[in-house]
């Protein structure tokens, strides 16, 4: 069992900067985010395993950067440039290497002002 714990949400003006993290109860191959828009299906933000590998979706790619403190079994989401087509509620996502299997956060939103 994998517990995650989300903070950083908030509301923002687009153009501006927000950054997520998310406290794993220990350690665990992959880490990155989801989010959700009304209407919308679950979708991929950002991902990171262990070792440093990196996955993003093509809509944030250049605006946002995922890293990990593997001390701290903690990752974090820095999102720049911010645009009313982010808001979404944020899902933070934990994945075992064995049988690929998700944990997910509570969730948080994020509101970016257009």
């Amino acid at each position: 069992q994998v517990q995650l714990v989300e903070s950083g949400g908030g509301l923002v003006q687009a153009g501006g900067s927000l950054r997520l993290s998310c406290a794993a109860s220990r350690s665990i191959f992959s880490m990155g985010w989801y989010r959700q828009a009304p209407g919308k299906q679950r979708e991929l933000v950002a991902a990171i395993t262990r070792g440093g590998n990196l996955n993003y979706a093509d809509p944030v790619k250049g605006r946002f950067t995922i890293s990990r403190d593997n001390a701290k079994n903690t990752v974090y989401l820095q999102m720049n440039s911010l645009k009313f087509e982010d808001t979404a509620v944020y899902y933070c996502n934990a994945k075992t290497y064995a049988l690929s299997v998700d944990y997910w956060g509570q969730g948080t939103q994020v509101t970016v002002s257009s």
